[in-house]
């Protein structure tokens, strides 16, 4: 038997810890089991139409959906057998959805003739897929997603009134609060979730080409465009009414864009906080008997934050790829996207893997405001905007020039602008306005601002 250290992808192998929440909608056991819950809706919409002969008690029907759900591993394993081995009764199919209907025709062989009555895979596959992709998005990713979100507004309201100074271009700038800057994230990835959440998936189901025509076929009289959207509606997806074969799957890229959108956030985020952990101004919680560094005792590493950058750098690859890939086929059909849309489970594991190990780095940084305080005093010159604002406002034209030339490129302390101040033609008042600029003071609203997370909440 094979363990995770045999694992060819470290999502099943090393991370198969913090992927596990996704198994039953990534694996493949996970896509037996939704295309059996099609096939056996299916076959009862069908038993609903007053044109088919087909009629299903009740007891039966019960019967029927807990062939999907009490789908386990002993199942799965006669599903594989039929398709790669074959059984005394069925041969092997080499057809993945094939198999399904032969399973569905094992427990309940009086239905035969109306399972995957008229049906191409892709009528299964697009919406087993999707029952997937549904759930593993709505259970697991946008629950983890919300629980990073609110670790970083719980951080912007703890540490709202935290001064710390801002850099642009990586040059010193004016004041923030640490809570500030944490509220932006808190604010963008809430933006980013509500656009995962309002995202329709869409379904079809509409034969070989996209025409119905096996259905009416049979029942010419049977409004099947009708009962497509029905059944399609029924499961929880809009229908997709003009299809080749293939379901044009642009409801899938769209998800995949937006959670590109989210995973810009959260790289974005990572890198900015390892820059704070580099400049001390974050500490780190050293967990009791890690090991930072084989050589260096001392180091506690900002892994968690790095291991997140890499998983959503690659999550973002592959979900470029799988937008593009899964909108396109040659002409009405060419199996090439089958292969692809397998991968869509690994590249939402990498997202899940990400957002875990991001939550369990915000989990340990601690705002260092000792630092925070001597890195505003060691840079004074960061109030020289409020300065020349402040001037402007007391009417002289040549604010911005005078603090200029008095700070830019040189060290200056709060002492070079107090003299400044001496020789200013200001009132009184504006000179004690002046006088009482500090680089930890200089925040504008930025307290204020993490309020704002209380109407996105």
């Amino acid at each position: 038997m094979r363990t995770p250290l045999d694992a060819v992808s470290p999502l099943d192998g090393r991370y198969a810890s913090y992927t596990e929440p996704l198994v039953p909608y990534a694996s493949e056991a996970g896509l037996m089991r939704a295309r059996v819950h099609v096939e056996v809706e299916y076959l009862l919409a069908l038993a609903d139409l007053d044109a088919t002969p087909l009629s299903i008690p009740d007891g039966e029907r019960e019967a029927l959906r807990d062939l999907y759900r009490e789908f386990d591993e002993e199942d799965a394993s006669f599903v594989k057998r039929i398709e790669t081995e074959g059984t005394e009764e069925f041969p092997a199919t080499n057809h993945d959805v094939k198999a399904i209907e032969y399973f569905v025709r094992d427990s309940f062989p009086e239905y035969a003739p109306w399972i995957h009555f008229g049906l191409t895979s892709e009528d299964v596959n697009n919406l087993a897929h999707r029952l997937l992709v549904r759930d593993a998005v709505s259970e697991v990713l946008v629950p983890q997603l919300r629980t990073v979100r609110d670790e970083l507004a719980d951080l912007a309201r703890e540490h709202r009134d935290v001064p710390m100074l801002a850099r642009t271009h990586g040059q010193p700038a004016t004041p923030t609060t640490f809570g500030k800057e944490m509220a932006v994230y808190a604010a963008r990835l809430g933006q980013a979730l509500g656009t995962i959440e309002r995202i329709d998936l869409a379904g079809k189901l509409a034969g070989a080409s996209g025409t119905y025509a096996a259905h009416r076929a049979a029942y010419p009289d049977v409004d099947w465009r009708s009962f497509s959207a029905s059944f399609v509606e029924s499961l929880g997806f809009e229908h997709v009414s003009l299809t080749t074969q293939v379901n044009p799957c642009d409801d899938l890229a769209a998800l995949f864009d937006a959670f590109r959108r989210a995973n810009d956030v959260l790289l974005d985020l990572d890198r900015d906080v390892w820059l704070y952990v580099s400049q001390r101004y974050l500490g780190q919680e050293a967990a009791a008997g890690e090991t930072g560094s084989s050589t260096m005792p001392h180091k506690v590493n900002p892994i968690d934050f790095e291991n997140s950058e890499g998983n959503l750098s690659k999550a973002n690859s592959d979900l470029a790829f799988l937008a593009d890939y899964v909108t396109t086929s040659r002409l009405q059909r060419d199996l090439s996207d089958s292969t692809v849309k397998r991968t869509i489970g690994g590249t939402l594991a990498h997202c899940l893997l990400a957002y875990q190990k991001t939550e369990n780095g915000l989990a340990k940084v601690v705002p260092n405001e000792t630092v925070m305080r001597e890195d505003l005093e060691a840079n004074p010159a960061v109030v020289g905007e409020a300065v020349q604002t402040i001037l402007r406002r007391e009417g002289h034209a040549d604010a911005y020039e005078r603090v200029k030339e008095a700070t830019r490129g040189r060290e200056v302390t709060l002492d070079n602008f107090h003299d400044m101040y001496e020789d200013l033609d200001v009132s009184d008042d504006v000179r004690e306005e002046l006088l009482a600029l500090t680089p930890a003071t200089y925040t504008g609203f930025a307290s204020d601002l993490v309020g704002e997370l209380d109407q996105t909440d």
